[in-house]
């Protein structure tokens, strides 16, 4: 079927349909990666957003449950240049086409994934339409100009936990190349750590579960004084989708925990983090979404390629000088973490536990890990 995206700025891209059938709007934004498109997909942090793949053949290695890092698709609309009409692994549980037609996600094939990411970055990442009800591009181009854009919106509300629960799985463990199973923690639990849900990725957890930690996940809006009624050792805070600025309740409830325990923040955790030390957020033009970020770590002057997925970032003038710089974006030189000089505290912008890769920066969760002892 037919299926019409259409920019807030005029531009038309005309393709055909898989996954579901209707009308959505987002925003579109363009990921790099060339693996891992059911973990872009079940990722929390691109509610709210159209998804444009770079790698032009998509789908053809199927779908698995064991690599979803959510229960459910989260992004408004997957935008690819081929849909695969093999999905051949010895892992697929379904085809890609199936898994959006179920779950009712929009999804575009067809059009010039090249020309619309170059638009992407010559304009910057804009809100869009994508129909196959509605034949006339105008109309959708019109609809899609007067839509808001992400700047001030809390999405996190959208996709947080609704009640605390507890996470027990380590890492997945591949057994003689047959089949995957779920390991016990690796390592006795040496640590009870209280993660905020912006919109957790599984992995994130299972990467905490792997460094010794028992992991207790609560809702975004969790008061801070409930959370320190816990007695954890440590507290985590996720990425997430959206403006930083606008989840004002987490802002609130980190800025009392700082200097009262250990903590990690990752993605919009880091943005969270640095908002409540004082520091301001603005939004990128279009974003960092890949799995092929250039990071230099400032105290080693390692070269880190890493995983990466936002739309907004951190002002390095509005930081204070308690707050040091240890990462930047080779590409842009844009804060990619920060760590306070007096309270046991640091943050990335970047993922670390990212699934399927890079792994470069899986030292940071030993980093957080060395955190919580010196804290004892």
């Amino acid at each position: 079927m037919k299926a019409i995206l259409a920019l807030a700025d005029g531009r038309i891209f005309e393709g055909t349909s898989f996954g579901a059938q209707g009308e959505v709007n987002g925003e579109v934004v363009f990921n790099t990666s060339m693996t891992g498109y059911q973990e872009i997909v079940t990722d929390p942090s691109y509610y709210g957003q159209m998804v444009v793949m770079t790698y032009p053949l998509i789908g053809n290695y199927g779908v698995n449950k064991e690599d979803f890092e959510s229960d459910r698709p989260h992004l408004s609309a997957f935008i690819i240049k081929e849909l695969s009409t093999v999905s051949s692994n010895w892992r697929s549980q379904g085809t890609l086409h199936d898994f959006l037609t179920k779950h009712g996600i929009i999804g575009i094939q067809g059009i010039d994934t090249r020309a619309l990411t170059r638009h992407i970055r010559n304009k910057g990442a804009q809100q869009a339409v994508i129909s196959t009800k509605l034949k006339d591009p105008q109309i959708l181009a019109s609809q899609a100009s007067k839509l808001t854009s992400l700047e001030g919106r809390d999405l996190v509300k959208k996709v947080t936990c609704k009640n605390p629960y507890e996470w027990c799985e380590g890492e997945w463990k591949l057994d003689h190349g047959k089949t995957f199973f779920k390991s016990d923690p690796p390592v006795p639990s040496r640590y009870f750590i209280v993660a905020y849900d912006f919109g957790i990725k599984r992995n994130l957890l299972r990467k905490l579960v792997q460094a010794g930690c028992r992991v207790k996940v609560v809702p975004a809006s969790t008061k801070a004084k409930d959370v320190l009624s816990m007695k954890p050792n440590g507290v985590f805070l996720s990425n997430g989708p959206g403006d930083p600025a606008a989840v004002k309740y987490a802002l609130k409830n980190v800025q009392y925990l700082v200097g009262k325990i250990p903590i990690f923040g990752i993605c919009l955790g880091h943005q969270i983090l640095s908002l409540a030390l004082g520091a301001r957020t603005y939004k990128l033009k279009f974003g960092h979404h890949g799995g092929n970020q250039p990071v230099i770590d400032l105290k080693t002057n390692r070269v880190e390629i890493t995983a990466q997925n936002h739309g907004f970032a951190v002002d390095p003038e509005s930081l204070s000088s308690d707050c040091a710089i240890t990462h930047t974006n080779l590409n842009d030189n844009t804060v990619e973490g920060i760590r306070h000089k007096s309270f046991p505290v640091l943050s990335i912008q970047y993922h670390p536990e990212a699934s399927p890769g890079p792994h470069d920066s899986s030292y940071l969760f030993k980093e957080f890990t060395e955190l919580l002892d010196l804290h004892k």
